[in-house]
């Protein structure tokens, strides 16, 4: 892989899964979210090429569910002690939740500073 980052085309054919496949399994896979450029084309690192390998031999090696792979890369992602990295960026709840609790915050901070 020279590039850094490569498209989802170059991943089909470097992986064997088909690309409608691959963008099913950012939906279901917290662990894969390769990088968007601002026209929305997915840009996959040479890690998310390994969490891909990781998901199709969980899946159709060894014949985990959806479910069972989630859990087993979970499981394998503590056991090796590296932090999980999720975007914040490209996770539309977690921005939410983030947006909440910031208003939350600033409304008692306004609250307290009348009080004094």
């Amino acid at each position: 892989m020279k590039n850094k980052y490569v498209t989802i085309g170059e991943v089909s054919n470097m992986t064997g899964v088909e690309a409608y496949t691959l963008r099913y399994w950012e939906d279901e896979f917290k662990l894969l979210r390769p990088v968007r450029r601002e026209s929305g084309q997915r840009r996959y690192t040479r890690n998310d090429i390994r969490t891909i390998e990781k998901i199709k031999t969980l899946l159709y090696e060894k014949k985990f569910s959806i479910a069972g792979a989630k859990k087993q890369l979970v499981k394998e992602q503590k056991l090796s002690g590296k932090q999980i990295n999720l975007p914040l960026n490209q996770n539309g709840p977690a921005i939410e939740i983030l947006a909440k609790s910031k208003k939350d915050l600033l409304e008692i901070r306004d609250t307290l500073s009348e009080e004094i």
